[in-house]
């Protein structure tokens, strides 16, 4: 549903006039994800003639803990005085601050959902290894079941839940009474900077990206690579796992073939994908996967794991190949298939490319503005 500035919705709401405050944990300068999509989410809504504001957690962080959600609550209630909507992009740091504000400014409160806070932290803090759909069933020590009420608690008060796929919209409604309020939108990608066409690439070489996190995998691809001496891996990004997989390729004596690239800016990163063979993606779950669909839209085949919305975005034999968590035979057969066929690869490649059209940032935006204009 495009509405022209100016113009009223079916609803009676003269959007122009709509006020929104975004409230995001990370914002550019900040990199990754979450970062670009609420800069362009602000960005788009603006030319679509809201009147936009943003309050990132990044005015805050240097602070100490507790203190910095305390003053992202009063900075939260101060910009958001004069706005119709509150949209906050996560359930717990953002979420609560966010919700508590709404609630006693009583303005609407919107909320995505991208993530199991609840279940990230106690795998990566407190040595979960149950999966995200059996963590839902299961009680765990003091500070997760915290997580998991507080989330809970700021998702039931919303007055909408946007899930960024079917399979995570699925796992949202198990925390709330009223799972008439969550809607799925998948995240909006904008590809106006992402060449029409892929260029020769170099062989035999594979790119990873994403939050250096064992969530994402990327041990079990660098561990992968010494079924593969002829190969070399790319991998993108930072993040607290930084200094452990450093100290595997060193231990696997594989510097010369395995890379971490750091934080690369999103036009860098694409590039670099472009010019290697395969993207692979071994996470443990995702909502939404920002950078596999700018693999398949950059024209870069796609391996990913059969977990989460990645079966959503990529059907396997057609748009890419999936493989299931941690299985290194699917992986080394899937490298070889795309490699040594020709035919297979330019075709998953092709279909890829239509399919990513299903998550461009105006399909995104026509939903979430009629959600508001609801509201």
């Amino acid at each position: 549903m495009a509405v022209e500035i100016g113009k009223k919705s079916r609803f009676g709401l003269k959007l122009s006039n709509m006020k929104i405050l975004i409230a995001t944990g990370i914002y550019p300068p900040d990199i990754g994800g979450p970062a670009t999509y609420s800069k362009l989410l602000y960005a788009e809504l603006l030319k679509r003639g809201y009147d936009v504001k943003i309050l990132s957690f990044g005015e805050v962080r240097r602070l100490p803990k507790t203190i910095r959600h305390i003053v992202y609550f009063f900075k939260t209630l101060n910009r958001a005085r004069k706005c119709d909507i509150i949209f906050a992009q996560d359930p717990v740091s953002i979420g609560l601050p966010a919700m508590t504000a709404s609630k006693i400014l009583r303005k609407k409160f919107l909320i995505r959902v991208a993530g199991d806070y609840a279940w990230e932290q106690s795998v990566q803090r407190f040595g979960c290894r149950d999966n995200i759909d059996d963590f839902q069933l299961k009680k765990y020590g003091f500070m997760v079941e915290l997580f998991k009420m507080i989330q809970k608690f700021v998702v039931s008060r919303a007055d909408k839940v946007i899930a960024p796929s079917h399979y995570f919209n699925k796992l949202v409604s198990g925390w709330i009474a009223d799972i008439s309020k969550v809607e799925t939108i998948y995240n909006g990608i904008d590809f106006s900077d992402i060449p029409e066409e892929k260029p020769n690439f170099e062989a035999k070489t594979i790119i990873s990206a994403g939050r250096l996190i064992k969530l994402k995998g990327f041990e079990f691809l660098i561990k992968t690579m010494k079924s593969l001496p002829e190969w070399k891996l790319f991998i993108a990004g930072d993040g607290p796992d930084r200094e452990r997989l450093a100290k595997t390729i060193n231990i696997l004596a594989m510097e010369d073939r395995v890379f971490l690239l750091g934080n690369l800016n999103r036009v860098d990163l694409i590039k670099k994908m472009q010019r290697c063979e395969v993207f692979a993606l071994g996470s443990f779950s995702e909502s939404f996967s920002f950078i596999t669909v700018e693999a398949m839209r950059a024209c870069v085949p796609v391996i990913a794991t059969n977990v989460g919305s990645l079966p959503e975005i990529v059907e396997n034999g057609k748009e890419g190949i999936l493989i299931e968590l941690g299985n290194e035979e699917q992986l080394l057969s899937a490298i070889k298939k795309i490699d040594g066929d020709e035919y297979f690869r330019n075709s998953i490649i092709k279909n890829a490319k239509k399919k990513s059209e299903n998550f461009s940032i105006n399909k995104t935006l026509d939903r979430l503005t009629e959600i508001m204009a609801k509201l």
